[in-house]
């Protein structure tokens, strides 16, 4: 059976220094195992609070409207059980975890997410095979999670979790940005192997197109002032690449 993750009529808002201000008004997304949707649109949109908002982030306050993950309701379930259910969440900015290595973080994730500890043979073959696809250096595995690790580097990792962990739903937030032009092809082809090898699915975050050209959209939403103002086929990514955002913009649109 396909899995479904299924974004209704959602409303989240987040606590600033101003008070609580509201970012999503009304968002409607389904998503299913083995499609790519592209969510675009321009800073402030939205975009990220969606992120945020699926993985359980304590800051952002959902007023209304469902997240539901095969029927499920996901706002009824703590964050490590969205996990176990199949959600993973590459963040913008992944953060480092101090005395904790790479390779017990990833195996401690692995267990907490399929319920049982994988074989250790079977998972170092795993982990080093995952690595070199990466072009990521053997003693990253015993280095301290994203602790004085690059831009690039940290995003590598969070796709190194995306391949082990498999899950049926992968929300990457912005994973392109930083990234130079051969670090987002590797990343990229990480993503492209996941979805090959498991049928997942993919919400893509991001401003540019670029990343478009190596991971495929089935489908593009347009976020503008927290709302999906236009959606599409991979050619509406290309006229945003041409046009921007400016028609959305104006007063009149």
């Amino acid at each position: 059976m396909t899995s479904v993750l299924e974004i209704k009529d959602l409303h989240v808002s987040v606590e600033t220094d101003q008070g609580s201000k509201q970012i999503l008004k009304g968002v409607n997304l389904t998503l299913r195992q083995g499609e790519t949707h592209a969510i675009m649109g321009p800073n402030g949109s939205g975009k990220s609070t969606l992120a945020y908002a699926i993985a359980g982030h304590p800051r952002y306050t959902v007023d209304s409207g469902s997240i539901l993950l095969d029927g499920e309701e996901v706002l009824e379930m703590e964050v490590d059980e969205r996990a176990q259910a199949g959600l993973f969440l590459a963040m913008q900015y992944p953060v480092e975890i101090p005395g904790v290595t790479n390779a017990n973080f990833l195996r401690t994730a692995k267990t907490a997410v399929d319920g049982e500890a994988p074989p250790i043979r079977t998972w170092m073959k795993d982990v080093k095979g995952a690595m070199e696809n990466l072009r990521m250096d053997s003693s990253f595995a015993e280095r301290n999670v994203n602790e004085g690790f690059s831009g690039g580097e940290k995003k590598r990792n969070e796709i190194l979790q995306l391949e082990l962990l498999q899950p049926s739903f992968a929300v990457l937030d912005e994973t392109d940005s930083g990234l130079d032009v051969d670090a987002l092809k590797i990343v990229a082809e990480g993503v492209n192997r996941a979805k090959e090898t498991t049928g997942l699915g993919v919400m893509l975050i991001t401003h540019y197109t670029r990343i478009l050209r190596y991971i495929k959209p089935d489908y593009v939403h347009v976020f503008v002032n927290g709302r999906v103002a236009e959606e599409g086929g991979p050619e509406l990514a290309d006229r945003l690449e041409e046009e921007g955002y400016d028609r959305f913009l104006t007063p009149a649109a």
